[in-house]
């Protein structure tokens, strides 16, 4: 087995992404960048990380790990990290042990022609309907599932009584629409069936979750990726347009 590639060709390899491929199904399982011997790191570690837990169970079978370079002769760290991002969306996270999707994958990652078209042709749209601006910075993903678009919108907001007149919320990143939620009916956070993790106290009072569905096609041609950010607060998550006090 190899452990360290010859001192000779170090310098020469450069830069790369690397792949751990588990021989049993010829699945990868884990997706890296770096120089040097950093392709053999993982095999030493110790620690309840997914990948140290795979390599050990493949170990159990009597066989190791196999180790593929998928490009090298980079010239810098950040085209590795670039490279390693792109690698990690193409596979899904979900299908590998990586923690995290990789270096500005929220940024520069896997999109649709729509949002990547949105991103550099930004089109502004006045919003004419009750709507519920909500500011999904700290949470959004570019390919997030639907499914954790919406929870990440809809949960838990400290919101005041406009919410009863708003129709439509906006989940918002960077000033983009990019979803729309008719409001169907608002609820004590927790209340309802959420994919995030749960607070620690089963309700409360004091947050409040909606439940809805996607905005009919009209509506959401109108404004799904188009720039709201002059809407946005610098602080709030939350920005009410044409929404009365009740």
């Amino acid at each position: 087995m190899i452990t360290e590639f010859p001192k000779s060709m170090k310098d020469k390899l450069r830069h790369y992404v690397y792949l751990y491929v588990d021989p049993r199904d010829n699945k990868i399982f884990y997706v890296g960048k770096g120089n040097g011997n950093r392709a053999f790191a993982h095999m030493h570690e110790e620690s309840e990380k997914e990948k140290v837990k795979r390599i050990k169970d493949i170990r159990v079978e009597g066989v190791e790990p196999r180790i593929e370079i998928l490009v090298h002769g980079l010239e810098n760290d950040e085209t590795a990290k670039k490279i390693e991002a792109s690698v990690i969306d193409l596979i899904g996270i979900r299908n590998l042990t990586n923690i995290q999707r990789g270096y500005e994958s929220r940024v520069y990652g896997r999109m649709p022609l729509e949002q990547i078209i949105a991103t550099y042709e930004i089109k502004s749209v006045e919003i004419e309907e009750p709507v519920l601006l909500i500011n999904i910075n700290r949470s959004f993903r570019f390919g997030m599932p639907q499914v954790e678009l919406y929870d990440a919108t809809r949960s838990a907001w400290v919101i005041g009584d406009r919410k009863a007149s708003a129709r439509y919320a906006f989940a918002v990143y960077q000033g983009i629409v990019q979803e729309t939620y008719e409001i169907k009916g608002w609820y004590p956070n927790n209340s309802t069936l959420n994919t995030r993790k749960q607070e620690e106290t089963d309700i409360n009072e004091e947050r409040w979750e909606f439940v809805g569905k996607i905005a009919e096609g009209p509506m959401r041609k109108k404004y799904l990726y188009k720039d709201v950010s002059r809407y946005i607060g610098t602080r709030n998550p939350i920005r009410y347009v044409n929404c009365q006090s009740q």
